[in-house]
């Protein structure tokens, strides 16, 4: 741990190095523990990455109650499941919630700080506050319902894009294209929201009278989800899902996700680190140039490491 949140390292000597490169100050490195006890003696904060399953976080988190501080914040990891149930066995409900982290974490900064009508605004605001200090983009989110807000607002893009293949509306692989060459390209700097007012609430109402009424709107999974699974097409696992994937054709989505959006990010933490400099806000440029400085070995990011080096060099009260 650090004045400024929680390092993950596989050893004490590791995360020592970690603490340093990150230019925290150091007031504590822990070993991983191999159980709950041990995990959480002595911790602030405490977060459950278990398996998305009702019943095993909820008894996990009464094992983490009995050995945890009694002012230590429990949260959850889960990525849909409401915290009220999973809190629901914790008689200090002031002290829980829920935060979500999104997948690749070291990618995509945001994290959904979840609160219950049980979690005190202390707890909402020291753990916005931790994950800043991170460098992640904490948002509140104000009522616990299923999904939060970014999973209902992926899914419901997810239902209506089966939808399309079921009702034979174009194939899987058309989907993709028409999302990734349209709407997906601006999504990253103009969300859905301001797009509404910057082409109007007049307009947006005329176009939803005529599309909403055809939109799926099952409140189930899609037969085809089952129809494909009954076959043992998995997705990636079996090499066909939606879609058929070779190993190579796996391995280089993978790839391209890794390499285009590190890129992406890289650049966005440049920006965010002149503009820390500019206006003298150190630990927030120190916090953008060494995500830089520990992602630049990545291939997307071989060319922005001259960038990186010249910036530290020509502001060298960074490091003050």
């Amino acid at each position: 741990k650090s004045e400024r949140g929680v390092v993950e390292a596989d050893s004490p000597r590791q995360a020592r190095a970690l603490v340093r490169a990150r230019g925290l100050a150091p007031v504590s490195v822990e070993a991983i523990a191999g159980d709950a006890a041990a995990a959480v003696d002595g911790a602030e904060f405490v977060v459950e990455a278990a398996l998305e399953n009702l019943e095993i976080k909820q008894k996990l988190f009464a094992e983490v109650e009995k050995h945890a501080r009694d002012d230590a914040i429990l949260s959850s990891n889960t990525s849909v499941i409401p915290i009220t149930q999973i809190m629901r066995g914790v008689k200090n409900g002031a002290r829980t919630l829920g935060t979500h982290w999104w997948n690749p974490p070291y990618l995509v900064p945001l994290v959904e700080v979840i609160g219950t009508d049980r979690t005190s605004r202390q707890t909402i605001d020291w753990t916005m506050d931790l994950h800043r200090s991170l460098g992640q983009t904490p948002v509140h989110v104000k009522k616990d319902v299923p999904g939060f807000v970014g999973n209902r607002l992926q899914h419901a893009l997810w239902r209506e894009a089966i939808y399309l293949v079921e009702a034979g509306i174009c194939d899987a692989e058309t989907v993709d294209i028409v999302v990734k060459a349209s709407f997906g390209r601006r999504l990253a700097v103009l969300g859905p929201l301001e797009n509404v007012d910057m082409v109007g609430l007049d307009l947006t109402q005329a176009i939803h009278e005529t599309v909403l009424p055809a939109i799926d709107s099952r409140p189930a999974p899609s037969p085809l989800l089952k129809q494909k699974m009954s076959e043992g097409k998995m997705g990636f696992k079996s090499g066909e899902g939606l879609r058929k994937w070779s190993a190579d054709e796996q391995a280089a989505l993978r790839l391209k996700v890794l390499d285009e959006g590190l890129g992406i990010n890289s650049r966005v933490q440049l920006a965010e680190a002149e503009r820390a400099m500019r206006q003298r806000e150190m630990p927030a440029a120190r916090r953008a140039v060494s995500s830089l400085c520990r992602s630049s070995q990545d291939s997307a990011n071989m060319a922005l490491a001259s960038e990186i080096t010249g910036l530290v060099a020509s502001k060298n009260e960074i490091n003050r």
